[in-house]
């Protein structure tokens, strides 16, 4: 039976591989096509109507991300909602095998690179946040999410959930999405997708979250 799980184990880590130098690929096209600037825009737009859902008076700040690579950039719809009075974290790695931790952030926060070269902020308290906004190689209609191989949202998303009930919501192209994204039991589902499509709603929490946004 070890051999088995063993031999499956690597199977799907095989396949995740795969998948990764082909959701690479997909989202370079994506980032380099003509229309590329125009979706992003309606992203944004998409993005800050969730904001507005998510921020209820008394919550917690939402946690998103700075981009990197050719990954869909929430940069405007961030500002424009902390403009508004909003409040937004980012992720701070800890180190290998760790969840990651959160700090608050405003377009004029100090930042460092991290690991990864993902910026992140220097000072501030540490949060815990209402909802996680993630990037993503790849998702699928079950609630599946390809991130990079580190695993540093899974591990962090178990840590909250086994405290509260956090949203994770996907950030991503359309283009993204896939038939079916391998998985292990340690892989945190999402509860939804935002693309410049719209919110695709994935569990029951997410559904009436959604309303609304086109």
């Amino acid at each position: 039976m070890a051999e088995t799980a063993g031999a499956d184990e690597g199977g799907i880590a095989a396949a995740k591989a795969r998948l990764r130098r082909e959701a690479l690929a997909r989202r370079r096209v994506l980032r380099t096509a003509e229309d590329a600037a125009a979706r992003e825009a309606r992203f944004n737009h998409h993005l800050f109507a969730l904001f507005e859902r998510l921020a209820r008076p008394g919550t917690a700040p939402i946690s998103t991300y700075l981009p990197i690579g050719t990954e869909i950039s929430p940069l405007p719809a961030m500002r424009r909602h902390v403009a508004r009075g909003g409040r937004i974290c980012l992720p701070v790695m800890q180190g290998a095998d760790r969840p990651l931790a959160f700090r608050p952030w405003e377009p004029d926060a100090p930042l460092a690179r991290g690991a990864f070269g993902v910026m992140e902020p220097v000072e501030g308290p540490w949060l815990t946040p209402a909802a996680l906004l993630l990037p993503l190689l790849a998702f699928d209609r079950q609630g599946r999410r390809l991130g990079y191989g580190g695993g540093y949202y899974d591990r962090t998303l178990a840590a909250l959930r086994a405290k509260a009930a956090p949203l994770a919501i996907g950030l991503a192209w359309a283009g993204q999405e896939v038939a079916a994204v391998p998985a292990e039991t340690t892989d945190a589902p999402l509860d939804g997708v935002l693309t410049e499509e719209g919110f695709l709603p994935l569990t029951p929490a997410a559904i009436a979250l959604g309303e609304g946004i086109a």
